[in-house]
């Protein structure tokens, strides 16, 4: 199983909103059963060193979704990031992530497979 990570864009204009795909692909020679539920799902966006949001910091509920991929198939999940910052509790956060050209990373991760990162920048 290989997991990436994609945006909808390279580069966003101030108030665009960037869209994060988490991709599962079944790189085996036979059918495999996937847990794709929001459980097992984390979008990660950093800065540098900087932790700039989870997709489980503030999640609501979570919940399993097992499908089974076929040999060399995927299946790939959405996110809309709204631009804003979370820290772990989902203690509420004013501080924004910096526009102006800066350039953020994306992984994404199901379970225990991490996604290579992909880089973004935000206007």
């Amino acid at each position: 199983m290989i997991v990436t990570a994609a945006t909808d864009k390279q580069v966003y204009a101030a108030g665009e909103k960037p869209l994060l795909s988490l991709k599962v692909t079944n790189n085996n020679k036979v059918p495999c059963e996937v847990n794709i539920g929001t459980s097992q799902m984390e979008y990660m966006i950093t800065s540098g060193s900087d932790r700039i949001f989870s997709s489980k910091d503030c999640q609501a509920e979570s919940t399993d979704l097992t499908k089974t991929i076929a040999p060399g198939k995927s299946e790939t999940a959405n996110f809309p990031w709204q631009r804003n910052r979370t820290v772990q509790g989902c203690e509420p956060v004013e501080a924004e992530p910096g526009a102006g050209g800066a350039y953020y990373v994306f992984t994404a991760r199901l379970a225990n497979k991490t996604s290579p990162k992909a880089v973004f920048q935000l206007n």
